[in-house]
C-alpha cells in the first residue's frame, strides 16, 4: 500500500457545500472525498494554463470551512515540482499549494460531472 500524506485546506463555506454535493451525486460518497480530490489535482496538473488558474484561485476570500485530504506520496511530490513551476511564474503568490488544491477542486466543479464507473 502506498504512503499517503495528509494535508489541509481552507474553502469558502458555499464551495466546501458544493464540493460535498458533487462527490455524492459523482457517486464516490463521503467517504471518497480524497479520490474525488485526487482526481481533481492530476486533471489539473495536465491543463497547459494551470499556474494562471492557480493564481486566480489566490484571490478567494473568506477561506473558513477545512477540508483534510490523504494524498498519495507520489501525486504529492507531483504537486511539489508543481509549486516550484507556479513560483518561477508567479513569484509573489503566497500559498501555492493550497491555491493550487482549491483550483483543482474549481475545475472540477465547473466540468461535467461524471460518475465513479466513468473515471
Amino acid at each position: 500500500m502506498q504512503t499517503k500524506i495528509m494535508t489541509s485546506i481552507k474553502l469558502q463555506k458555499n464551495l466546501h457545500r458544493r464540493l460535498q454535493k458533487r462527490i455524492i451525486d459523482d457517486g464516490y460518497g463521503m467517504r471518497g472525498k480524497s479520490r474525488w480530490i485526487i482526481e481533481s489535482i492530476e486533471s489539473f496538473l495536465k491543463l497547459t494554463d494551470y499556474p494562471t488558474l492557480v493564481d486566480i484561485a489566490e484571490n478567494m476570500n473568506q477561506l473558513n470551512e477545512m477540508v483534510s485530504i490523504r494524498i498519495p506520496e507520489d501525486l504529492m511530490l507531483r504537486i511539489e515540482k508543481a509549486i516550484v513551476y507556479v513560483r518561477q511564474q508567479f513569484p509573489t503568490l503566497e500559498g501555492v499549494k493550497s491555491n493550487l488544491i482549491r483550483a483543482s477542486i474549481i475545475q472540477r466543479l465547473l466540468r461535467e460531472p461524471t460518475s465513479v464507473t466513468e473515471v
